[in-house]
């Protein structure tokens, strides 16, 4: 048995309780997982709260599915890993199928990535969903290159801090998004390279003027919803409008015909569009693992719970208020 975070019902943060519940063995192509840590993602709330992209298929459901830890067994079939060896749990299942808010986990180990030496198991949870997220978009599909400009809405969240140094990375400039004055120094300490205050000036024409009328190559979009439209216009020709999440919880519109028919390229993306395909996993997690050596890259944690705290480390996250990672530890 082994302590769990499960919720019988949608609802708020008070519907997460920690059951005693079975863990089982590892099968064919999975890793049985101590976890130590807990990355705290928007997609959990959102699917605790029945507003996923997908629903609970049962009650009681579990959740979770970013996680470090180390590796207690290997099922059949499983190459690469070890026991003992210090692991992260990269998002890429259903949480209808696995799930780590728990003392210790069963995961694909497809899902599993090594944790490079020196990188505690808090910032092992903290490091992995941002940047490859971020990476996946801008890079893997977006294909971002030096001199490009990429608009970051949300940007204090640990995605957008990512995209930041990601972009920084291959030479890209970042500009951020926020809506008030209270974070924009620490989004320029981030190494934002211009700060656009939302409530106060418009993103189009600040991005336009920053880039000289062009545009920008790319908007990477969290919040979506009627928004969209003032973005669209930040794009350059042929540029690309990511929408990663929905954070406004409104109807999102095409702005194409309402622009004039723009040569405007939108879609939606997901990090299981790098977590599912080995390949650009692969690439992926070299391309993180090598920034965090260089120094480019580090995990930035705003704040740490134990794990008897999850209810209120859900609520932290609904209330915006954080610069960075939740990060959940649990205790052994």
């Amino acid at each position: 048995m082994t302590a769990t975070v499960r919720f019988h019902e949608y609802g708020g943060p008070e519907v997460l309780r920690i059951e005693e519940v079975p863990v089982g063995e590892p099968g064919p192509g999975e890793l049985l997982v101590r976890v130590d840590a807990i990355g705290i993602n928007r997609a959990e709330v959102l699917f605790r709260a029945g507003h996923y992209i997908e629903p609970a298929k049962e009650f009681p459901a579990r959740l979770g599915a970013e996680a470090a830890g180390v590796v207690e067994a290997a099922g059949p079939g499983v190459t690469g890993f070890e026991t003992g060896q210090a692991v992260s749990v990269v998002p890429a299942f259903s949480m209808n199928d696995y799930a780590v808010y728990a003392e210790r986990a069963v995961v694909p180990a497809a899902a599993v990535v090594h944790r490079p030496a020196g990188l505690g198991a808090v910032e092992g949870a903290a490091v992995w969903m941002p940047y490859v997220t971020a990476y996946g978009a801008l890079v893997e599909v977006g294909g971002m290159r030096a001199g490009d400009t990429v608009v970051l809405t949300a940007a204090s969240s640990s995605v957008g801090l990512a995209a930041i140094q990601v972009a920084r990375r291959v030479g890209a400039v970042p500009v951020a998004t926020t809506r008030s004055r209270a974070k924009r120094e620490a989004l320029l300490a981030a190494g934002a390279a211009a700060v656009i205050v939302t409530d106060e000036e418009p993103v189009a024409d600040r991005v336009l003027a920053l880039t000289g009328g062009r545009g920008a190559e790319f908007v990477f979009d969290a919040v979506a919803g009627p928004g969209v439209v003032d973005l669209a216009r930040a794009v350059a020709p042929g540029g690309t409008l990511f929408l990663y999440g929905a954070v406004s919880g409104l109807p999102t519109p095409y702005p194409g015909f309402e622009l004039g028919m723009p040569a405007l390229n939108m879609r939606t993306y997901t990090m299981h569009e790098t977590t599912r395909d080995p390949a650009r996993l692969r690439r992926a997690e070299a391309f993180v693992a090598s920034g965090l050596e260089a120094g480019a890259f580090r995990p930035v944690v705003d704040r740490v719970f134990g794990l008897g705290e999850i209810a209120e480390a859900h609520r932290y996250m609904e209330s915006g208020a954080q610069i960075g990672k939740i990060v959940v530890e649990v205790g052994h």
